[in-house]
This record gives C-alpha cells, sequence and structure tokens, in this order.
C-alpha cells in the first residue's frame, strides 16, 4: 500500500495469513488456558475452568500435583450457560462483569469439606465431594436464583431471588426467606446496585459472617431514579419483552440509596449499620472479621475521601479505622487484609493499601487503626495482595517494581524488611497462592511466549509442576509476531510507553498508513509485556493488511501513579489527545508513519478518543472508527464520570470542553461511528446526540447500527460484519 495512492486497489499479491473469521474466534491464539484457578480446602487439588475444545465453553477439570493427572470434574447439563438462554438477569450480571465464557462460567469451593457449588442458568448445582454428579438444589423455576454462596461452615447454601436473599441446607430440603420487605417494592435485598457491579468493583450485595450466624446485606432503594427505556428495535415482538427500563444513576443526578444492614438467620433479626449515607454515598467493600464485627468502606460523593470502618452487628455502632483523602480521586481497591497478630501487644491488625505517597502501597496497622509502619514503598504501585503468611511472618504480593509494563510476585517480612522478587522471568505474572503457602499457580506470559501455567513453591520459587503448555495450533498457523516495545518523551517529558506492530515484511520499511488502536481512558492498561497484546487479533489484521497499527498509553491511563493519572481532573479529552499526537509525531521522525495518512480507532472511551483525535486534530488524523462513543459526559453514570470531572453543576466548563460536540466543527476527515442500539452502559443516546452536532455542523459521517448488540458485541454475525467495515473503511479512505 505505501506505493499506491489512498483511491488505489489492493496489490494482486497482497497476502493476508489471518482472516476475519481467525479475529472473532475466541479465546484468541494461545488464549485458551486454565482459568478461575483455586486450591481446594486441603491444598491437595488444584481446579479450573479450561475448554476442551479451545472455544468459549468451559468445563471444570481438577489438577493432582501428586500425579500430574487432569480429570474432568463437572460438564455443564444441556451446554450450560450460552448467549439467548439466559434471563435479563443473568443477562446483565454478565454484561457488569464482562462475562464472556460459556459453559460453566462459576464455581465455589466450601471452606469447610470438599463441597463445590456451581450456578448455571439460574439454578444452583453441588458437587458433593469430587468425583460425584452434579446435583441440582435450587431450581429456578420462573426466577433465577442469582449470587449463590457457601455459608462458611457449609452447612448453608444462600442465594438472591426475586429481590430477598434465601438459605437452603447444603443436603436439600426447603429453602428459607431470611430477609423481607423488598419484593414488590422496587428494591431489592441482597444484590450490588448497578454502580457497585459497573464501576466499584463489587459484585455481591450481602456477605455470611463466619460463624454463619449473621448474614450482612444491602438494601437498594432506586425508586426515586427515573426510568431509562431501551426499546429493542431489531425484535419481531411489540408488546412486554420488547423494551427494558433501567434506573441509570446520570453524572450530577441521584444515586441508588443504599442500606447496610444485618440479619440473624435464626429468627430474621434485623439490624441497620449506622451510617449517614448522605456523608458516604457508596458503600464500596464489606467484609467480616474474626471477632464477628463488620468492616466497610465508606466513600464520599466527591470521591476525594474514603473511611475504613468497623461496625457492631448487634446495634449498627460503627468505629473509625482508616480515612484516606485525595487531592486527586480515591482509586477503589479490596486490599484489606485482617490478621490475628502483629507483634504490637495488640489483640491483631491489619495490612491496608492506600496511596497517600502517590503510589498504591502496603501499610500495617494494629487493631485499632494505628499505623505500626509502610511495608512497601517507592515510585511503583502495588497491584494486588496475594496472601499473608502470618505464621512466618511474610507478606506476598504483586507489584510494578521493576517496569511498569510487568507484574511480578514479592514477598516482604511483616516488620517491612527483607523485600525480593520470587519471579524471575520477565514479563507478567497472574499468581494464586495456597491456603498454607507452601506453593502458588503462576500464568505465565510475555510478548513472544503463550501463556505457560506452573506450580512453583513460595520458599525459593522451585518449580513443581507445568499444569498447562500451550496447545493451540493457530499460533503455529497464524504465524503472529510480536509488536515492538517502545519508550518515547511527550512535549512535557513524560515518559509514554507504546507498541508498534508492522505490516508484512512485503510491504517494504514505510512510511506506513498508519491506524492508532486507542482506549486512552482511566483504569486501563494496554501497553503490557504479556501474550494477550501479540494475540490482539484485530490489531494484527489491520497490520497484515498493510497497516502499521500503534498503541499508546497517554497520560490518565493505569499504574503509573496517582500523578501520571491524575493530570485528566476536571477535563478529560485533552491531554490524552496530546499524547495520542505524540505518539504519531514519534513515528513520523522514525520514517515509519505517512503523516498524510493517520487513522484512529477504538471503543467506548477509545471510541471518544477516536472522535475527539479527529475534531480536535483534523492535521494529524484524518479518518477516525469510533465504537460505541461517550459523546458527553453528562450521559454517563455517576461513579466513573464524577470521579474524573465532578458534577455537571460544580465543574460546567470542564463539562463542555471535554464533550465531543464542542469541537465537531473542526472534523475535516471521515468518520464513521459504530453503536449498539440495546447498550445499556454507553447508551445510543450518545451517538444521537453527536450525530445532531455533526448535522448541525454540516459534516458527513457514516454509521453502523448493530440493534440486538449491547456494549460488547457478542454475536458472532456482528462481530465479523464489524471488523470487515471497519478493515474495508480505513482501507478505502486512509
Amino acid at each position: 500500500m505505501t506505493t499506491k495512492n489512498k483511491n488505489s486497489s489492493p496489490s494482486p499479491e497482497r497476502k493476508i495469513h489471518i482472516s476475519i473469521d481467525d479475529v472473532i474466534r475466541m479465546p484468541s491464539p494461545g488464549m485458551v488456558l486454565p482459568n478461575q484457578i483455586q486450591f481446594n480446602p486441603d491444598d491437595t487439588l488444584i481446579s479450573y475452568l479450561y475448554s476442551p475444545t479451545g472455544d468459549l465453553n468451559q468445563n471444570l477439570y481438577l489438577y493432582n500435583p501428586k500425579t500430574g493427572g487432569q480429570t474432568l470434574l463437572a460438564a455443564p447439563p444441556d451446554g450450560g450457560i450460552q448467549e439467548g438462554s439466559l434471563s435479563p438477569e443473568e443477562e446483565l450480571q454478565r454484561e457488569r462483569s464482562r462475562q464472556r465464557t460459556l459453559g460453566i462460567t462459576q464455581y465455589t469451593w466450601s471452606e469447610k469439606g470438599n463441597h463445590i457449588l456451581i450456578p448455571l442458568q439460574g439454578n444452583i448445582y453441588i458437587i458433593d465431594q469430587p468425583g460425584d454428579p452434579l446435583r441440582k438444589l435450587v431450581g429456578a423455576g420462573g426466577k433465577p436464583a442469582l449470587d449463590a454462596q457457601f455459608s462458611p461452615d457449609g452447612q448453608w447454601v444462600s442465594y438472591v431471588q426475586d429481590a430477598e436473599i434465601y438459605i437452603i441446607p447444603f443436603d436439600g430440603g426447603e429453602p428459607r426467606q431470611v430477609t423481607h420487605g423488598a419484593h414488590g417494592t422496587g428494591k431489592t435485598n441482597g444484590l450490588a446496585e448497578f454502580i457497585a457491579q459497573e464501576e466499584m468493583g463489587r459484585q455481591h450485595g450481602y456477605w455470611w459472617s463466619k460463624d454463619s450466624r449473621y448474614i450482612a446485606f444491602t438494601q437498594v432503594d432506586e425508586t426515586h431514579i427515573p426510568i431509562y427505556r431501551i426499546m429493542h428495535q431489531g425484535k419481531d415482538m411489540t408488546g412486554p419483552g420488547a423494551w427494558e427500563d433501567h434506573r441509570y444513576p446520570f453524572a450530577g443526578a441521584e444515586n441508588a440509596r443504599v442500606r447496610l444492614g444485618v440479619v440473624f438467620i435464626e429468627g430474621n433479626r434485623l439490624t441497620w449499620m449506622d451510617y449517614d449515607a448522605r456523608e458516604y454515598e457508596y458503600l464500596a467493600c464489606v467484609e467480616w472479621l474474626g471477632d464477628g464485627t463488620l468492616s466497610a468502606q465508606l466513600e464520599n460523593r466527591e470521591q476525594n475521601e474514603l473511611v475504613l470502618v468497623r461496625f457492631d452487628p448487634k446495634s449498627g455502632k460503627r468505629t473509625l479505622l482508616v480515612k484516606e483523602n485525595s487531592h486527586y480521586w480515591i482509586n477503589l481497591h479490596d486490599i484489606f487484609k485482617p490478621l490475628k497478630d502483629v507483634g504490637t501487644g495488640s489483640e491483631g491488625g491489619f495490612i491496608w493499601a492506600s496511596e497517600r505517597s502517590g503510589f498504591r502501597h502496603l501499610y500495617l496497622y494494629d487493631w485499632y487503626g494505628k499505623l505500626v509502619r509502610p511495608l512497601t514503598s517507592g515510585s511503583w504501585m502495588v497491584d494486588d495482595l496475594v496472601g499473608v503468611d502470618e505464621e512466618n511472618g511474610l507478606v506476598y504480593f504483586t507489584a510494578t517494581r521493576e517496569d511498569p509494563r510487568e507484574r511480578h510476585l514479592y514477598g516482604v517480612k511483616l516488620d517491612g524488611r527483607g523485600l525480593r522478587r520470587l519471579t524471575d522471568h520477565p514479563g507478567t505474572h497472574m499468581i494464586v497462592a495456597d491456603h498454607a503457602f507452601r506453593q502458588y499457580v503462576d500464568t505465565f506470559s510475555d510478548l513472544e511466549n503463550t501463556p505457560l501455567v506452573e506450580l512453583r513453591t513460595f520458599e525459593d520459587s522451585l518449580l513443581l509442576n507445568t499444569i498447562h503448555v500451550n496447545q493451540d495450533d493457530r499460533v503455529e498457523r497464524i504465524h503472529l509476531r510480536p509488536p515492538e516495545m517502545v519508550n518515547l518523551y511527550n512535549r512535557h517529558g513524560d515518559t509514554l510507553y507504546g507498541a508498534i506492530f508492522y505490516p508484512p515484511d512485503n510491504y517494504g520499511e514505510g512510511p506506513y498508513p498508519t491506524i492508532v488502536s486507542v482506549y486512552g481512558g482511566p483504569h486501563v492498561q494496554r501497553v503490557t509485556n504479556q501474550w494477550g497484546i501479540t494475540a490482539t487479533l484485530q490489531d494484527q489484521y489491520l497490520a497484515d493488511r498493510g497497516f502499521l497499527v500503534f498503541r499508546l498509553d497517554n497520560r490518565g491511563s493505569a499504574r503509573r501513579g496517582l500523578a501520571f493519572e491524575g493530570v485528566i481532573r476536571n477535563r478529560i479529552g485533552y491531554h490524552e489527545v496530546e499524547d495520542q499526537v505524540d505518539g504519531v509525531r514519534y513515528l513520523v521522525e522514525r520514517g515509519l508513519t505517512d503523516p498524510h495518512r493517520v487513522g484512529i480507532t477504538g471503543w467506548s472511551y477509545g471510541g471518544y478518543m477516536s472522535v475527539m483525535c479527529l475534531a480536535q486534530e483534523p492535521d494529524v488524523f484524518k479518518v477516525a472508527v469510533a465504537g460505541a462513543p461517550t459523546s458527553d459526559m453528562d450521559g454517563y453514570d455517576t461513579h466513573y464520570t464524577e470521579r474524573y470531572m465532578g458534577t455537571p453543576q460544580a465543574n460546567p466548563e470542564g463539562y463542555k470542553l471535554s464533550s465531543v460536540q464542542h469541537y465537531v466543527a473542526n472534523i475535516q476527515g471521515h468518520l464513521l461511528i459504530i453503536h449498539g442500539l440495546i447498550d445499556e452502559n454507553v447508551h445510543f443516546r450518545h451517538t444521537a446526540r453527536l450525530i445532531n452536532a455533526l448535522i448541525d455542523a454540516r459534516k458527513p459521517y457514516d454509521l453502523l447500527l448493530l440493534p440486538d448488540s449491547r456494549h460488547g458485541p457478542r454475536k458472532p454475525e456482528y462481530l465479523y460484519y464489524l471488523n470487515q467495515h471497519l478493515a474495508d473503511y480505513f482501507e478505502k479512505n486512509l
């Protein structure tokens, strides 16, 4: 393509090794691997979900470390979870958790005994012991049983049905309702509200006490939030089922009203926890403690203050443990680990993560909320707490210490000394520890190596077993080439990380027509040293068609610290665009990119960025393909939008300058907008408002609608058509 003008037809000698069928097939090449890995209660077995057919349909397997053998534990009856066969409640829960797998998608070991719980299509199944068949414990009937859980003693199974919490004996019997007053009122007991699921990372709405006598739960009232109706325009029906109603909390408007209660399962005695939801509007995390009290993280509406508190479940009274404040915003996390003893004379303590230094690090507290010592520090961040070996005084965690594009396992002593890295191979390591901290499962990959699943020791990282080696023949057939990882400086001197996907050698040495593949939003990082980047077949497919494809993590993206993220505070879509322009200029200076033939594409925040780049920098970007763009942030939800922007009432200028509509008059290039008509996250209203602005500015645009698609297309027909259209659009206009 480098020797032809933009109106030329593709050269006849082109050989495209990647087909669109390859692009839309999931999982990607090399990514069919064990997931949801767990150790059984006595650490003698390892369980995981895996697809034996190399697609999204998963079964449950057991791995025996002593024999090295894998056995099938459970295959789902009637195919298990399948798209199109779910209740509306389950379908929306899958959207909130970004769940794409099918068959068996969840399972849980009981804390006591080797029992396994498997929810399937609104029903609840039990495996009494490994090797036993599935036993149906709860049949959904007309209403699905949601969020099934074991009680800690293994005697009960709980679930939410028709807005109330029920429990049923593990051995079977009649269910018993333990919460009341929500059914038929528009309220819910025991379910996480939309904001908690979509933006706060909290998927549960109830929690068992450790003695299995109490259940803490949320009562959610959304009846005061106006209904937002979404019509299923692509369906034949016109009656019920042709639309769905949502209580969507738009930025600046009212949130759901959430209360935290504790119910005694014998007698249904109820106590509401004492906190002012007007002061702390968001309930972020809940966890029972070993002494029978209840902890919770509460966050204010402005998201610049968070408190960790302890409740007395009998009186509802609270005690403050930790208060966090931020000049930017609070990034929520679930790194809170109660300990039995911290050697301070107190009766226990806890580990807590904070970004007070500008980077997330671990801190040790006594039981009364007094800081004992920091456990980690530096210009790097802790990703996750793997666990605490209290017997040996060791804390294990994953972090970015050597390179923010990688993830490694580390250990440090509870006295803050002896920090060491346990994983030695460069790349990305995902860790699952056993209960005794003798061994861990490491799922590892880098740009050149498909994921490998290994069992290693904590003491010296000795390799015990290789659980999984890639057997996907697509890796060799497609012959994927890893992208080139690059470092560059933006105009302000900040180091940015990028990845370059090159066209095949027969397209010469450049300069090439270039497509920027963008997300650009906070809480996301797209340039990392892991195989999943290499296996992104949409980028590889576009490169195979003669384009240079470029990814760049601009300021505002994740895992670089609060100052790097926080530059976007109160105005999004400006600094991110600056950095993407600087990335293109870097490519031009290297002689890789034809400056007159640069396009950009992305989805969601990436769709927003695609339009913003086309509109703000028309001299740089000539073509944009924008999927589900958030065109105006006052049309998005409270928790996400206000975290970065405040409310529209408090920051009207910031909202105006962050709106795509404010810039569309500058557009000179080609714009294709793609949107699903039943997107309940980024409503089609965003695209409709953008189109109105384009019409007012007399700007041409192209539109691809997906009538039966939510935020992320799932139907193979849609995915095929979308990818074909996207590639052809760039080839025609770039």
